[in-house]
């Protein structure tokens, strides 16, 4: 399926959820907060948040600095 991330296509399998697209990404573990179509989901939400087509996410990283 393809979804839009970060403002640019992306492709996932179909039934992709918001853990799997994390994993994709190589950001398992960082600290980054995702909204869906400019929804806030909560890092606890994200198994259970099955992505579908034309689906818009945005994923931020935190990045720390002084």
């Amino acid at each position: 399926m393809q979804i839009e991330l970060n403002g640019k296509p992306h492709t996932l399998p179909d039934g992709a959820d918001l853990v799997q697209l994390i994993a994709a990404l190589e950001l398992t573990g960082k600290a980054v907060a995702v909204a869906v179509n400019r929804q806030v989901v909560p890092a606890q939400s994200w198994a259970a948040h099955v992505l579908v087509e034309a689906d818009r996410v945005d994923v931020v990283r935190a990045i720390g600095g002084g």
